[in-house]
């Protein structure tokens, strides 16, 4: 039994003539007859019986119409949404990354991608931690995990995107505010908000302070970067976070946010289980995220006027004195 069986039974079922049927398919009504009785043989039973005109199914033939019509019509259609998914003209791509992430890396991204790719969908879920968004790609919930980039993990693609530098977030009102940028001894008599239990960048930041021996007063902890500096910006203490893209400085005039030169910049991108497999949509979808991250190339100065007094032609109409 082949599906080519099974739509030339379907085919006759409909048309009610094993001729017309062979002038559709463009064979011989004999061939459409050999893929009938190969179904007969197959199952034991008869599935067309003749009428005065034509051929109608049997009791059987009409259960096997029903079910292979259902059967085919969804194999069908799934065979077209896989074709539109490896096209890149449907389908979902999941994304599993942390609470800010599409505010602050992605809003621009899906803007373009959905005036680029309209039939295809976007399922964003939300993860507490780095740990939880390559859970999520380990149980294949997702296709695409933005993460802070830490060390290799079996099994997974890490690819940087953007590098964010670290910066001091304080009250407008601090006497750090006045400040042009922050050395590491300054950090020892600050009132840290600390960043979100075993995260990548927590961790940076807890390997910096061992490092130098600093270990400033802590006594505030936040689940994002956004909260801590929501808490600077009250006063409650002060945030040492990365510079995150799209973030408004005008909406936040309480807030002041100086650079720390010493701390080396954190690394944000994607990770995957195998670039190689992702969907054009997936793929699509991760280059739209690094096209928006990735600055401009400087512009190219145009070259200075010329300056020289150029020697003017001679009018030919003028004639030279003889």
């Amino acid at each position: 039994m082949t599906l080519d069986d099974l739509r030339a039974f379907l085919a006759v079922c409909e048309a009610g003539s094993l001729s017309a049927v062979a002038r559709d398919l463009s064979c011989t009504q004999s061939a459409v007859s050999q893929r009938v009785r190969r179904l007969e043989r197959e199952l034991g039973l008869p599935l067309l019986e003749r009428q005065p005109r034509g051929v109608a199914p049997t009791p059987a033939g009409r259960l096997l119409r029903h079910a292979a019509h259902d059967g085919i019509g969804a194999l069908d259609l799934a065979v077209r949404q896989l074709r539109e998914i490896r096209d890149g003209a449907a389908g979902t791509v999941r994304i599993t990354t942390g609470a800010i992430s599409v505010r602050h890396f992605m809003s621009q991204a899906v803007v373009s991608f959905r005036a680029r790719h309209p039939q295809v969908g976007l399922e964003f879920q939300t993860s507490n931690s780095g740990r939880g968004c390559l859970d999520a790609l380990a149980a294949d919930t997702a296709d695409l995990a933005w993460i802070t980039i830490g060390p290799p993990v079996r099994g997974v693609q890490q690819r940087p995107v953007i590098s964010l530098p670290w910066v001091l977030a304080v009250r407008a009102d601090d006497p750090l505010a006045t400040r042009a940028s922050i050395d590491p001894d300054d950090l020892a008599d600050i009132r840290h908000i600390r960043l979100p239990e075993n995260s990548t960048s927590r961790r940076s930041l807890d390997g910096h302070f061992a490092q130098h021996g600093t270990e400033p007063d802590a006594s505030t902890s936040v689940a994002d970067w956004d909260t801590a500096m929501l808490l600077a910006e009250l006063g409650l203490g002060h945030a040492i976070v990365p510079t995150l893209p799209n973030w408004l400085a005008a909406e936040h005039p309480g807030l002041r946010l100086i650079p720390i030169p010493t701390l080396p910049p954190l690394a944000t991108g994607w990770a995957v289980r195998r670039w190689e497999t992702l969907s054009p949509a997936a793929l699509a979808f991760a280059d739209a995220v690094a096209t928006s991250l990735t600055p401009p190339p400087p512009a190219t100065p145009a070259p200075p006027p010329d300056t020289t007094e150029a020697t003017p032609a001679p009018d030919p109409l003028v004639r030279a004195p003889a």
